[in-house]
């Protein structure tokens, strides 16, 4: 397992506002667009940072806990916990398949090796822009399924939310929302919420998973480097909530995207 030195460069470690900093730009650009920001969080962690994918990975994953923690609650209080209750049924749907796709995601994740790591991360940075510019450029139309054919189609989504989430450390919003109201006809801002009840248990199995393998230790090596970007992106996504609408969807969205497919470029040729 690296070291403390070799996980962060000394100039990082010494520059907590820095840290601060661009945890609260992340949060800032996740607020504006109702998301927690980790998508755009993990190509910093790597090429800004220093980190290793793996360590950036369980790195990104941690701070996902704690800004879903913190948004829980505001979540709550914004939809009644009586209309989040009544759709109880499409969150064990999706956690049926999240639960098992966030372990077998990170079990893969620890198996890559580094170089086929970045490339994968790539490969779903370009998955996040297709799907932020295709949830937020068309209203989702629920689609019109048997009860069955529902449910297979829940847990084959909730498999592959799963897997993404555990690779990329990620809390899956940018998936699970548009899931939640193609598949289940679930209202938008409820569906925010049910995400975010999903993410949570999925998110803590693929910790159980990745707290097997030694590269977990990247986080108790650095836990000042979270706490300090945590908190920056707490502070920034309760900004950016307030920002949201403030810049029009048709400038941010494709910018955004933009953003996205250069961090995907960037990890590919990372070496």
């Amino acid at each position: 397992m690296a070291t403390d030195d070799d996980l962060l460069p000394a100039r990082t470690r010494l520059s907590a506002p820095l840290v601060f900093a661009v945890g609260a730009a992340v949060g800032v650009l996740g607020g504006m667009i109702g998301l927690g920001g980790a998508e755009f969080r993990l190509p910093l962690l790597i090429g800004l940072f220093g980190f290793a994918a793996l360590s950036a990975v369980i790195l990104n994953k941690a701070m996902s806990l704690v800004v879903v923690l913190v948004a829980l609650p505001a979540r709550m209080a914004a939809v009644p916990a009586s209309e989040v209750a009544a759709h109880w049924p499409v969150a064990v749907n999706l956690l049926a398949g999240s639960l098992l796709g966030a372990w077998a995601g990170a079990a893969w994740a620890v198996r890559m090796r580094g170089a086929t790591l970045y490339k994968v991360l790539a490969g779903l940075m370009v998955l996040m822009a297709a799907a932020l510019v295709a949830t937020h450029s068309t209203t989702p139309e629920a689609l019109a399924l048997p009860v069955w054919t529902q449910v297979a189609c829940g847990v084959v989504a909730g498999f592959g939310i799963g897997v993404v989430a555990a690779i990329m450390g990620v809390a899956g919003g940018e998936l699970l929302i548009p899931t939640i109201v193609l598949l289940f006809a679930v209202d938008i801002k409820a569906a925010g919420s049910l995400s975010l009840l999903v993410s949570l248990p999925t998110m803590l199995v693929a910790f159980a998973r990745y707290s097997r393998d030694g590269s977990f230790a990247v986080l108790g090596a650095n836990l000042r480097f979270a706490a300090v970007m945590s908190a920056g992106s707490v502070a920034g996504a309760l900004l950016g909530g307030l920002l949201l609408g403030a810049v029009p969807d048709l400038v941010l969205i494709p910018a955004l995207a933009v953003v996205l497919l250069v961090s995907a470029v960037k990890l590919a040729r990372h070496r």
